[in-house]
């Protein structure tokens, strides 16, 4: 007797000699769409996969729901609450929130900018708790000359005026590591040791750092070694190719199904969020092609 085939064959079999594999070796749209399969269908199911909402500005958020969808998508990154219902219409999670930052340079590393923050902050931690969402962004901010211990003090000084709310709500303030050598000029948070040692001050499970891995590719490398010594303090990652962050394919440095495959390892349960500058005409094909790289 036969041994039983497994789903993925199965569906390689009932499609087989109608082109349904193409070169790349995946299932095309069309096969799936006349064998009434959902490309989401085929994905393994171990990395929880978003897509950040910027990288696509120039598609509604309508089109890039849907077609996310399909491809298998779970969630959308960096969205704000007048998009929150845009998503749930699509059946999607919000991520990684945004909309209570000032902006990407003026941030908790400074005293100046606490007030602000913390009256946004106390205003949407509430507002992502009542959608359903956990993860809210956050900054350091610019260095503006200040060494690491006071940027450490200033934002540490901040962030556990919020932490006490932010526990109540199980809402977790997520950090993200920004390179300062290229995108991001004086950026303060820029190397995980940075991040840490802040986790470790403000001394809350609500706090948590978002580990980009672009960006911290080009500020300290050894992506993987750092993932898996610090992974307890990272919530939430994101992707882009090295260097341009573009295409996370064979056109640039990092080798990302090696990279998911030590996320898993530690046990992660979280979201992946893909957020590369296509350059690719054809910007849902290279979203697609991202997903199955990453789909470990």
């Amino acid at each position: 007797m036969a041994m039983k085939q497994n789903r993925r064959s199965a569906i390689k079999s009932m499609l087989a000699g109608t082109a349904a594999i193409g070169a790349s070796g995946t299932l095309s749209s069309f096969a799936l769409a006349s064998a009434n399969i959902s490309e989401s269908s085929l994905l393994k199911g171990n990395i929880n996969h978003s897509v950040c909402r910027w990288c696509y500005a120039d598609i509604p958020l309508e089109q890039l729901c849907a077609a996310s969808k399909n491809m298998g998508i779970k969630a959308i990154d960096l969205v704000g609450p007048k998009e929150w219902p845009v998503l749930q219409q699509y059946g999607l999670y919000s991520a990684m929130c945004n909309g209570a930052e000032i902006n990407l340079v003026d941030g908790f590393n400074d005293k100046a900018f606490h007030d602000t923050l913390i009256k946004n902050y106390s205003e949407m931690i509430p507002l992502v708790a009542k959608a359903g969402y956990k993860n809210l962004i956050c900054f350091s901010g610019n260095r503006r000359g200040k060494d690491d211990e006071t940027g450490w003090n200033n934002c540490a000084e901040g962030l556990k005026k919020l932490m006490a709310l932010a526990e109540k709500h199980q809402v977790i303030l997520v950090m993200e590591l920004l390179n300062s050598k290229i995108n991001h000029k004086d950026n303060q948070c820029d190397k995980t040791s940075w991040g840490v040692e802040l986790a470790k001050r403000v001394g809350s499970e609500n706090f948590k750092l978002l580990y980009d891995i672009y960006h911290m590719q080009i500020d300290e490398g050894d992506v993987i070694r750092t993932i898996r010594d610090n992974h307890q303090y990272i919530t939430h990652y994101h992707t882009g190719g090295v260097p341009g962050r573009n295409e996370i394919d064979d056109t640039q440095e990092l080798y990302y199904p090696a990279i998911m495959q030590a996320i898993l390892a530690t046990g992660y349960k979280g979201f992946v969020a893909q957020e590369f500058l296509p350059t690719n005409p054809d910007k849902m094909a290279s979203l697609k092609k991202a997903i199955q790289i990453c789909d470990v």
